[in-house]
């Protein structure tokens, strides 16, 4: 094996971390992908052999790289929600990886709120443990301004993020009940199985439709758009949670929904409907 082919095979092993890390950056998968493979690119015109940790470096690199996407997309604001990564089928290799890259639809919302340098650190360093210092180096300020900013974006974070149940036959129950109210067009039953307080995301529509806050406004936004769909639903582990995948049988996906389940009853709804991004959904399915 030459120079070359030993440095490759250390990127591919590096590789499902960093594409982690961007994927939680930046909320897309292409957008990770490009990331990632900027990141080969500038370890290949680099010196290799003055890097000490490799990993370091190329987590270092991908993170600059995100850093700079996020600042150009804040300049072009979008209410679009982030991509999902979809699984039917558990227990094999594919699964696992997509899995540890995933996070929830919910937490990336809120991530979308924060600033770039706020996200980073947060994501960086809660999600990774990269030392405040190294954090710091990516966004030329002083490891205090680093934790600083870490801080502010975990208060954000927690004020905003329901506690999602653990239990993921429990939260399948709930999906359950909540894809049979909306078959049947139940306003009562579809009322019962969402939280008082449930806020509904979609990423298609005029601005002033995309969000719905409260089990009866949510109920009635359900059934007036989504009823004609709902037949057409199935339980999928949408971002590491419990979701519905949206799917005529031999066709494309119409719609990814993601649902946070807390305390029996359904907290947050996002619903991606986006032909862009359907077009780009890897669906993992059972036979």
């Amino acid at each position: 094996m030459n120079e070359r082919d030993h440095l490759a095979e250390q990127f591919e092993q590096a590789r499902p971390h960093l594409r982690a890390v961007a994927y939680r950056m930046l909320g897309s998968t292409s957008e990770a992908e490009d990331a990632v493979q900027e990141a080969w690119f500038r370890l290949a015109r680099s010196d290799a052999d003055a890097i000490e940790n490799l990993r370091g470096w190329l987590t270092t690199v991908v993170g600059r790289v995100c850093l700079d996407l996020l600042r150009a997309r804040r300049e072009e604001p979008s209410d679009s929600l982030p991509e999902p990564i979809v699984i039917e089928t558990e227990g094999d290799p594919e699964h696992e990886a997509l899995m540890a890259e995933s996070v929830g639809l919910a937490l990336l919302v809120v991530l979308e709120t924060l600033s770039p340098a706020e996200r980073l650190a947060f994501v960086l360093h809660d999600m990774f443990a990269v030392p405040f210092s190294e954090i710091a180096e990516i966004l030329d300020r002083s490891p205090d301004s680093a934790r600083q900013l870490a801080s502010r974006a975990r208060r954000r974070v927690r004020g905003a993020r329901p506690v999602a149940e653990k239990d993921l036959a429990r939260q399948r129950e709930v999906v359950d009940a909540f894809l049979a109210a909306s078959r049947a067009g139940d306003f009562e039953r579809l009322v019962a199985v969402l939280d008082p307080e449930v806020e509904f995301h979609v990423d298609i529509g005029p601005p002033r439709e995309r969000v719905a806050v409260g089990a009866e406004t949510v109920a009635q936004r359900v059934l007036a758009r989504g009823s004609r769909f709902a037949p057409f639903g199935r339980f999928a582990i949408v971002n590491g949670g419990p979701g519905v995948l949206v799917a005529p049988p031999g066709k494309r996906p119409m719609a990814v929904v993601g649902l946070t389940v807390a305390e029996g009853r359904i907290s947050a709804i996002e619903v991606v409907a986006d032909p862009a991004k359907l077009r780009r959904l890897g669906v993992s399915q059972s036979d």
